[in-house]
């Protein structure tokens, strides 16, 4: 169907006449003329005279009038009047309505799959996540690859999660890679964290620089972890602070470290400070450390260690404590020392680990769901590391751990089945957050008992 031409100024008395005489695209027309002048009320009339004489464009145009101004039930008449006759983006937005204001998912549902068959990439798209929803992945991924395939780059970044999840590496990376090319940071970051797990650095840097360009925080810490390890102090700097702009508490610890090296105690007291005032127990306690060996300020430094230290930080209980005893504040210092937080695990992951930790994280929290804590995850992923590190032949491990650490081979069982599914996606369902809270137990027994700290 021919676009109906937009009425121009001058044209009012030649529409009104044609709209008189029953005209009903003159009376659209006129309808626009109105609507462009501001007058609604106007605009509304001649839209009702050309849906009445069959115009589907005046049908829709009244749909947004009611959703806009008038009435939830006119909107859906009008929409649906125009849905009716195969118009795609009135049935999109009869089903959004229905969806969202009256909460008729399976309504919805007709609409969006009649606007997606009619060739509506957003009808596609949110036709997608509802099946994602409720559980019927493989109709997910065909509306999300009909968005796709007609430019719709998030349903392309949610492909290639759907396939991650489900074990398919090269569904993932083509998706991913399409989304990225499409313009989409998150997709460019998490092909770049999927190859730092295949161990990939070289590639995985060149999709963090391409998701850096549109200032994505995640991608900036990693190239600032990258600069580092190369020694290249100045450059890690750069992109620490421009992850920690982003109100990122461990990239503005990191940013603090770094300029700690650099010389930059004023940048450094900055970038602690803010991590700290955020919650950050290690940043409160190098704050303190900083404070009292940079600056004199002795206050400063226990305020700062007695927050660290409440977080449940090791080193600042000690710390604190032991100010206290020199300030002959016996009480409290005895408090701290006699049973302070027990040490964290402080071991820097591999990058490969905690890329596949963070893609990990990022796929339970989709969809609404509760996401894995990235860091436990790591953690996890970390210590069966570090506890297999010595054997040669891992065809034994799990007996071998259980007889060395006196942990029932059961939770070591248990413990590497996890590790498994988060090194082997869609080898089995991704861990619960009670379930990972139990695994994670049992690492820290394992290397509490294999003296591992």
């Amino acid at each position: 169907m021919p676009a109906v031409p937009a009425p121009r100024a001058g044209d009012e008395p030649e529409l009104l006449a044609a709209a008189q005489a029953a005209d009903a695209q003159a009376a659209h027309r006129l309808g626009r003329l109105y609507a462009q002048h501001g007058d609604r009320v106007a605009a509304r009339l001649w839209w009702e005279r050309a849906a009445a004489g069959g115009s589907v464009d005046s049908a829709y145009n009244l749909g947004i009038w009611h959703e806009m101004h008038g009435s939830l039930e006119d909107a859906v008449t009008w929409y649906e009047a125009a849905a009716s006759t195969g118009d795609a983006e009135a049935a999109t937005n009869l089903a959004t309505l229905l969806l969202e204001q009256r909460g008729d998912a399976g309504a919805a549902r007709v609409w969006y799959e009649s606007a997606a068959e009619a060739g509506s990439r957003t009808a596609a798209r949110r036709l997608a996540l509802m099946c994602e929803e409720t559980g019927e992945l493989g109709l997910a991924r065909e509306w999300h690859r009909r968005a796709a395939i007609d430019g719709d780059a998030a349903s392309a970044h949610d492909l290639g999660f759907l396939a991650y999840c489900a074990g398919e590496e090269g569904e993932t990376v083509h998706w991913w890679e399409c989304a990225a090319r499409g313009g989409h940071a998150e997709s460019a970051y998490c092909l770049g964290l999927y190859l730092h797990a295949c161990r990939d650095p070289e590639g995985a840097e060149a999709y963090y620089r391409l998701a850096a360009r549109s200032e994505h925080p995640g991608a900036a810490s990693r190239l600032g972890g990258i600069a580092l390890t190369r020694g290249d102090l100045r450059t890690a700097r750069g992109w620490f602070e421009q992850a920690a702009g982003a109100g990122r508490a461990e990239d503005q610890r990191m940013a603090g470290f770094v300029c700690v090296e650099l010389g930059d105690t004023a940048a450094a007291s900055h970038w602690f400070g803010r991590a700290a005032a955020g919650g950050d127990a290690e940043a409160a306690f190098n704050y303190g450390l900083l404070l009292i060996a940079e600056f004199g300020d002795l206050a400063g430094g226990r305020h700062w260690f007695r927050q660290a230290a409440r977080a449940g930080h090791h080193g600042a209980a000690v710390e604190l404590g032991g100010l206290l005893t020199v300030a002959g504040e016996h009480g409290e210092a005895q408090e701290w020392l006699s049973d302070p937080p027990p040490p964290s695990w402080d071991r820097p992951a591999e990058p490969e680990l905690t890329a596949r930790a963070e893609l990990a994280a990022a796929a339970t929290a989709r969809g609404g769901g509760v996401p894995l804590v990235a860091a436990e995850l790591a953690e996890v992923l970390s210590t069966w590391d570090i506890v297999t590190r010595p054997l040669h032949d891992l065809s034994d491990v799990l007996a071998w751990l259980a007889e060395r650490s006196g942990v029932h081979e059961s939770a070591v069982e248990h413990l590497a089945s996890v590790r498994g599914t988060l090194v082997r996606p869609g080898s089995a369902p991704w861990p619960s957050p009670g379930e990972l809270q139990h695994v994670l137990t049992t690492a820290r027994d394992l290397r509490r008992r294999l003296g591992l700290h």
